[in-house]
This record gives C-alpha cells, structure tokens and sequence, in this order.
C-alpha cells in the first residue's frame, strides 16, 4: 500500500493515528513521515500518511 496525502487544520496527530492507522499510539509513524516532533497541529497542513501496519510499534521513538 501507498502513502495517502491528507490536508488538515490543526488538531492532533494522535486523532490523525487513529482515522487512518486504525491506532492512535501510531502518531509517531505521521510524525516522523513528515519531521514532526510535536502531535499538535497548527494552522493548514499537508501531511504525508504512511500504509497501514498493525505491526508497528506506537508512541515512542526507537
């Protein structure tokens, strides 16, 4: 599966997880796609949203 590009003002990353990743905890995975380091969002974004991977470790960075 590929990427999906998604615009979105404002809001969190952790809501953005678990729309698209089916899990929250993944907000880390949007973060690093895009060289986020805060889930909070500000003003109009265009974000990139990595494939869906239930594997996939959450929350923290390895």
């Amino acid at each position: 599966m590929t990427n999906r590009i998604v615009v979105v003002a404002g809001g969190n990353l952790f809501a953005l997880a678990a729309k698209y990743l089916n899990d929250a905890t993944q907000w880390i995975r949007i973060a690093q796609a895009n060289q986020l380091s805060d889930p909070v969002l500000s003003g109009v974004m265009t974000l990139v949203i990595p494939p869906v991977d239930s594997a996939a470790g959450g929350g923290v960075v390895s």
